[in-house]
């Protein structure tokens, strides 16, 4: 049975290499080793995600199975110029594969949903690689929409990602 909690603090390290495992997963074929691993140290090492636990003005969201952190969701403010400026982001909902199309996406981006209105947002945006489009499939499930683009490094690479959002 998966439980659903909030990160603490003692959770950074397994948070940090499901995360890393997951983004590779994912992207790891189509980007340089070396962009890769600037990435990924960047983003997920001590000063990244772990750092980010309790941080005021972020909600992380675990989906942990048996002990393993099977997939998180990240909410937090608007960053993405594109988006209305009432708007909450989604900044990361990851779950391994093993875990895809049993639900835990779905109930973590409802958390999310839930938690950007209950934060006063009055949208949800969020990015999504251009490619990825099983992720833009479930984010159009929900009703968001393609409304501009947004650049997102990853080492010395940038992407065009497209940003998403929708009204709540």
């Amino acid at each position: 049975m998966i439980d659903y909690r909030d990160a603490r603090p003692e959770d950074g390290p397994a948070l940090a290499e499901m995360a890393a495992r997951c983004f590779v997963e994912t992207f790891g074929p189509f980007y340089q080793a070396e962009d890769m691993e600037t990435f990924l140290a960047s983003a997920f090492g001590a000063d990244g995600l772990p750092a980010q636990i309790g941080q005021p003005g972020l909600s992380i969201r675990l989906a942990v199975d048996d002990g393993q952190i099977a997939g998180f969701a990240k909410l937090g403010p608007n960053t993405l110029p594109p988006a209305p400026e009432d708007s909450a982001e989604l900044k990361q909902l990851y779950v391994l594969k093993p875990w895809h199309g049993g639900g835990v996406a779905a109930t973590l981006m409802e958390w999310a949903i839930a938690t950007a209105r209950a934060e006063g947002a009055r949208h949800l945006s969020l990015s999504v690689w251009e490619h990825n489009h099983r992720a833009q499939r479930f984010y159009a499930r929900y009703g968001m929409a393609p409304i501009g683009f947004h650049p997102f490094k990853v080492g010395d690479h940038v992407d065009n990602d497209p940003v998403w959002s929708m009204k709540l």
